[in-house]
């Protein structure tokens, strides 16, 4: 059985934990609120969210398309300039010292301070949530590019060196091929938090996406719908998460094949 084929297999195998756990939570959830712990205004039972799934599903649909774009756009904006910026700071030491504590601060910067600031410059277009979700998924782009370049097998430079390679082409065939599967891997986390920045971007500033509908729901108390606009930002991240996953897998196949096997 080949790498590939047994990986599928232990997925197959072992996807049943979650999907019984989830159906568990799910239980607990319409039973907690049903004997009457919680308001159903306040924490509506999961057959209404799935209710309003379905009858609301066209306002779902159209908000959702909106969300979409912003987090897509925005992960690839963030990834373009995280891998830019990685490698000039692999290149120099001295813009590593000046510019790694500033992108370490960045990130403490809180998105609802930053977010009503981006709106008042840029307007409610798309521009200002671009900035909220490239500036959240930028950071670990960065972080594991670093660290995949940094990684490079000692051997293989001094190989390079051995056949005086200029530095450009051990770049580009060995220090680049290395830091893929960290590239990835920030990919993985970017597009996570990404979903979490646009919602945070639409709630300061938006005519539509699937934060915005969060927040004129809860304000008309049709918790519900509030709370299917969350599963589907929450299974959007899911799906985005996997396709990386099974893209990394034939990208970077080398990076889960045994040591013994490479």
């Amino acid at each position: 059985m080949t790498c590939g084929s047994r990986w599928w297999a232990d997925k197959l195998r072992l996807g049943w934990r979650p999907v019984a756990l989830l159906v568990f939570v799910i239980g607990l959830w319409e039973l907690y609120v049903d004997l009457g712990g919680a308001d159903p205004l306040i924490l509506p039972p999961p057959h209404a969210v799935a209710k309003a799934l379905y009858t609301d599903r066209s306002l779902l649909w159209s908000n959702f398309l909106v969300t979409a774009q912003e987090v897509l756009l925005g992960v690839a904006v963030a990834a373009l300039a995280a891998l830019a910026l990685a490698i000039a700071i692999h290149f120099s030491r001295t813009l590593r010292g000046a510019v790694y504590p500033l992108l370490v601060a960045s990130q403490a910067l809180p998105i609802p301070m930053v977010a009503p600031v981006l709106v008042l410059w840029l307007g409610f277009g798309i521009l200002p949530k671009l900035g909220v979700i490239a500036l959240v998924s930028f950071f670990p782009i960065v972080v594991t590019t670093l660290a995949g370049l940094a990684a490079v097998d000692p051997e293989l430079l001094k190989l390079m060196r051995t056949f005086d390679a200029p530095r450009l082409r051990t770049f580009r065939h060995v220090e680049l091929p290395s830091a893929l599967p960290g590239l990835l891997t920030g990919a993985k986390i970017a597009v996570v938090v990404a979903v979490i920045g646009a919602y945070l971007a639409e709630l300061a500033g938006s005519n539509s996406g699937l934060g915005y509908l969060f927040q004129q729901s809860e304000a008309q108390l049709l918790m519900p719908r509030a709370y299917a606009a969350v599963l589907i930002l929450s299974a959007f991240a899911i799906v985005l998460f996997a396709l990386l996953t099974l893209a990394e897998r034939s990208i970077v196949p080398w990076a889960y094949q045994p040591l013994g096997e490479r």
